[in-house]
């Protein structure tokens, strides 16, 4: 576990490294609102790191607004002043890895939001993702496998199906973590996937019904471990 730990931290810490790389790029070569930054491959050679944590370092840059990236164009610094820029990268450099109950804390803020959009917004294209997401979650545990990978798609699916794109990415950055680390942390216990069938149909079916209150109603139903992790509080 330790060593998990570890790596998350290093991996963080690197990222740091190569969004300082990247603002003293900017400054160096004074560029300006749209103008264009070198290409991944040839910010990975220049900082000696690898293309996918110059691409991670790029989105968490673009996240915050101050890069812009075309598909087929390339990466752009955004319409925002140097010093305004400057100044933004260093708060987000002070910003410390959330720790693991923080990101459990802000996932039941954002799944009590997304389930009760989800019931009002979404679409018979979201409710076949939903629907195929739990028969592949219920047919895994009735087996015995693990179904870790299908809990985290039926969640997706339901952020998805809120229609609110910026919750939906929060959900994308921070689920596959949490969902991934719950043994770690001793956060379920893996006897409660067999009940997680169940909880995971009452939640569809409240958005199938387009019931806000009550998909509402049910996610807080389903995150009565979570709660208990993060508050120490029963429901």
């Amino acid at each position: 576990m330790k060593v998990e730990v570890l790596n998350v931290n290093e991996n963080y810490s690197l990222q740091k490294q190569v969004i300082v790389k990247i603002r003293n790029l900017i400054n160096n070569k004074n560029l300006e609102p749209g103008d264009k930054l070198p290409s991944e491959r040839m910010l990975s050679e220049k900082f000696e790191v690898s293309r996918n944590m110059v691409r991670e370092s790029i989105q968490k840059l673009e996240l915050y607004g101050l890069l812009k990236s075309i598909p087929q164009s390339g990466t752009f610094v955004a319409n925002i002043g140097v010093v305004a820029m400057n100044g933004m990268i260093d708060d987000i450099l002070r910003l410390e890895d959330p720790d693991f109950k923080s990101l459990v804390e802000t996932r039941i803020l954002l799944e009590l939001k997304t389930s009760r959009l989800a019931a009002i917004r979404r679409t018979e294209e979201d409710l076949i993702s939903m629907k195929n997401a739990l028969d592949a979650y219920a047919s895994k545990v009735n087996n015995g496998e693990d179904a870790v990978q299908e809990d985290l798609l039926f969640h997706l699916a339901i952020a998805k199906a809120s229609g609110n794109s910026t919750m939906n990415t929060f959900m994308l950055i921070i689920t596959p973590e949490i969902i991934t680390n719950f043994e770690k942390y001793h956060v379920c216990d893996k006897t409660l996937a067999q009940s997680g069938i169940e909880e995971h149909r009452q939640i569809y079916m409240a958005i199938k019904e387009q019931n806000p209150q009550l998909a509402k109603k049910r996610m807080k139903q389903h995150f009565k471990e979570l709660y208990k992790y993060c508050y120490n509080v029963e429901l």
